[in-house]
């Protein structure tokens, strides 16, 4: 879950208590998904997933709670490079840098599925909110809910969501 997949054929499987795959295009997603006889969700789709059947902003509610979630994280590649400087400094924010195994093993980044038993709601869905950026079916690219340190900068909770990325990009 650390590595990038190129040259590995994965599928889509969901389990408990597992560190989940990070380092994957919405591109790969949907290739494991196909294999799994699953597909990425439509925007639409994840969204109501998200907030289940009582339509809250979080899943669980419409006010975070802070920690409920995997969404109290820092920031791996500063703490693994140091500051770099300028955040637009393409030197310092690299492919190589972005894509490093050692980003989510870090204290503070990436949790395994469910271990924030709160993180969840009606329909029994868990992490949609904070831990990784969620692929959705869309050939542009398109993350859902946020991630370990991020789930507010785009949307709050389920309502978040960046297109900063291309479909056959992927990092941390």
């Amino acid at each position: 879950p650390y590595l990038g997949i190129e040259g590995h054929v994965v599928r889509a499987v969901s389990e408990p208590r597992v560190v989940p795959q990070a380092h994957i295009s919405a591109v790969q997603a949907a290739d494991a998904c196909r294999r799994s006889g699953k597909r990425l969700c439509k925007a639409p789709e994840w969204r109501k997933a998200c907030m289940g059947p009582e339509k809250k902003v979080y899943g669980y509610g419409d006010d975070n709670q802070p920690k409920r979630c995997n969404d109290y994280g820092r920031s791996p590649v500063t703490a693994l490079f140091g500051s770099g400087g300028d955040p637009g400094q393409s030197g310092f924010w690299n492919f190589s840098h972005m894509n490093d195994p050692q980003l989510n093993q870090l204290p503070g980044t990436l949790a395994k599925t469910g271990e924030h038993d709160g993180c969840t709601n009606g329909y029994g869905v868990y992490d949609m909110v904070g831990n990784l950026h969620e692929w959705v079916d869309d050939a542009g690219g398109t993350f859902l809910g946020g991630y370990y340190q991020d789930t507010h900068e785009n949307g709050d909770g389920c309502t978040y969501r960046t297109m900063a990325h291309n479909a056959v990009y992927h990092d941390y």
